[in-house]
């Protein structure tokens, strides 16, 4: 890469990983559909055990986490529902309105099946509790999930444009409480409202 490298730059960060765990997730994805024989299976297998070697050389210890872009604003690369680096996240791309209304849409395939053919609950559990608690954070002050209640109303389908929103029921102190949902073109699948807290801030 040149002596310039590791990069400071999120931006450029994102252009080199962001590919890289696009790639992982395909396979991810491949991995559990494929029927391949057992020899490829055993090949692919020597491919991906090298590739993961030479990419842990320069492994750093523990998670990645949180990055801070120089405006001030930050960059999930882990996070499990939007992480940029990370190929068990769908990812989500979280969307605000003026209004306060936060939403995304996407399409979960085969690595967040529960029954056959359907979302995990718990997959649509972790997408609402990120999505509530979108609506309760601000710059610098993120807020913690505190309470969070789900009705399953029907299955969420596999392979099916889905969307989730959430908006702010009201404030009180430094709870905020959520109500959210995702839904197909049919209408609503679970339902969800949560309660998410702003921890004290630190004496300046």
């Amino acid at each position: 890469m040149s002596d310039e490298w590791p990069s400071s730059d999120p931006s450029r960060l994102e252009m080199v990983y962001r590919p890289l765990a696009e790639s992982i997730r395909r396979l991810v994805d491949i991995s559990i559909r494929t029927t391949a024989d057992p020899a490829t299976v055993a090949a692919a297998q020597l491919k991906i055990e090298s590739a993961a070697n030479e990419l842990s050389a320069s492994a750093q210890p523990g998670p990645f986490g949180v990055q801070r872009a120089p405006d001030g604003s930050t960059i999930a690369w882990g996070n499990a529902v939007v992480g940029l680096r990370n190929p068990v996240a769908p990812p989500l791309v979280i969307h605000r309105e003026p209004d306060g209304l936060v939403w995304s849409e996407f399409v979960l395939g085969a690595p967040y099946e529960g029954p056959p053919g359907h979302v995990h609950g718990g997959v649509c559990s972790l997408i609402l509790d990120h999505v509530l608690g979108a609506t309760a954070h601000q710059p610098l002050r993120p807020a913690y999930t505190g309470t969070l209640i789900l009705r399953y109303l029907r299955k969420t389908e596999l392979g099916r444009p889905l969307r989730a929103e959430a908006h702010v029921e009201r404030v009180d102190g430094a709870k905020t409480f959520s109500t959210g949902l995702i839904a197909d073109d049919e209408g609503p699948t679970v339902e969800a409202e949560g309660i998410f807290i702003q921890p004290k801030q630190p004496p300046a």
